[in-house]
Parts: structure tokens; C-alpha cells; sequence
């Protein structure tokens, strides 16, 4: 079975940075074709792992970094915390749902989990620091894929003035370095929402309403929240 990238959607503002990183990807291509080839099974499927890059970058308002795409059968689908709306709402999610139904009391209910109207009509770069993984093995391509989504969160924090980026648990939290000093003030931290964590420092953060009011200050229009 061949796992070959697919570039034919990417927005053209993302190509000179995707073309600076061709040598680079041919070679987490060919990582990723070789555990094929030895009987493992990867996600998402090849015409979803460059997804988010189908935005433009003058685009995005909110970055929202997640770590690895869903382990689990049809779950993975290119965007950060997102599973299609046939599938069950994973607990992380959940709690973010949970956190924004609190904060905008009787606004928003959510009935799946599929984010693409996040990505699609409110700009939010849902970007996972890992864009593929191996089935039911977390954590298993990060050491692929973290040198490229570094630079990725470089190359907005370099070209996009108005991006407010929400870094979500210790991980995510490290990444801030890859972000100018002058654009700190836009970033948001909180605890990750994970069921193990969400109770010491998720909940309560108000991290969505913060979001609202940093893009306010950029000009930007606030987020909607509903899905």
C-alpha cells in the first residue's frame, strides 16, 4: 500500500514554505512508507495529514495546537482536537465544550465534534505538532514531524501580525519559544484538557472569552464558538 503525500490543495501562501521543506517531508515520507510497508497502519489517511495548510495564512486568527492526531480508526481527520461527526466526541473535546458552554452560558450546544467550521469559517489553524501517527500509538511520529511544525508556528508568528495562539498543557506551553517575543502577549495558556488534568487549571481558565478579547484588541472579529 502506497502513503503518499498529497500538496494538490495546500493554499498558494503556504507554498514557498512548503517548498522550503521538501527535502525534509520526502524524508518523513519515506519514514512513514517504510512502517507501512512492514504491516503498520498510519493516520490520518495521506489526502488529510496537510489539511490545515489549505488556509490561507493572512487568514488565521487563533492558533489551537494540539500533539498528535487520534490514534483510533476514523478518527483522525487533519485538524487539531476534530473527529468527524460520525464519530464519538473524544473526552479532551468534550471538556473544551464543556469550558466554552461555561463561559457563554445558554450560547452554544454541541452535538459532534467536528471543528472544520472552526477551521473553515472562523480561521482557526487547528494545527496538531504531530501530522500523522501510528494506529493506537501516541506519540509515535512526534520525533517525524517537530523540527517541520516549529517552523510551521514560526512561519505565522513571522508573516501573520494577528494570530492569537492557544497553547493548551506543558507541551504545547513549550512552543511559545518559537514565537517573537514582541507577539507574547498573544499567546494563552492553560492546563490541557485531558480528563487527567482539566479539573487543575482548564476549568474556570475563561481561555475562550481571553481569545475574544486578544482578537478584539487585533481588530479581529471575535469567535464563534458553535461547531
Amino acid at each position: 500500500m502506497s502513503y503518499q503525500f498529497n500538496f494538490e490543495n495546500i493554499d498558494s501562501t503556504w507554498m514557498p514554505f512548503i517548498n522550503s521543506q521538501k527535502k525534509h517531508l520526502q524524508l518523513i515520507e519515506k519514514k512513514i512508507q517504510q512502517q507501512v510497508n512492514n504491516g503498520k497502519t498510519i493516520y490520518p489517511k495521506p489526502e488529510h495529514v496537510f489539511r490545515v495548510f489549505t488556509k490561507d495564512i493572512y487568514d488565521i486568527k487563533v492558533l489551537l495546537l494540539g500533539q498528535d492526531p487520534y490514534i483510533r480508526k476514523n478518527q483522525a481527520m487533519g485538524l487539531s482536537f476534530s473527529v468527524p461527526k460520525t464519530e464519538y466526541v473524544p473526552p479532551s473535546l468534550l471538556n473544551i465544550f464543556k469550558e466554552i458552554k461555561d463561559e457563554y452560558p445558554d450560547t452554544y450546544e454541541f452535538t459532534h465534534g467536528d471543528l472544520s467550521e472552526w477551521f473553515d469559517r472562523e480561521h482557526i489553524f487547528l494545527l496538531n505538532s504531530s501530522l500523522t501517527v501510528e494506529a493506537g500509538v501516541s506519540g509515535s511520529h512526534m520525533d517525524l514531524w517537530e523540527t517541520f511544525t516549529n517552523k510551521v508556528i514560526q512561519y505565522i508568528a513571522k508573516y501573520n501580525d494577528q494570530v492569537v495562539y492557544i497553547l493548551l498543557g506543558n507541551y504545547a506551553k513549550s512552543k511559545r519559544i518559537w514565537i517573537p517575543e514582541e507577539k507574547q502577549k498573544y499567546i494563552i495558556t492553560a492546563v490541557h484538557p485531558s480528563p487527567f488534568s482539566a479539573n487543575h487549571g482548564f476549568f474556570k481558565s475563561n481561555i475562550f472569552i481571553k481569545t475574544n478579547e486578544l482578537l478584539t484588541q487585533l481588530g479581529q472579529t471575535p469567535i464563534h464558538w458553535q461547531n
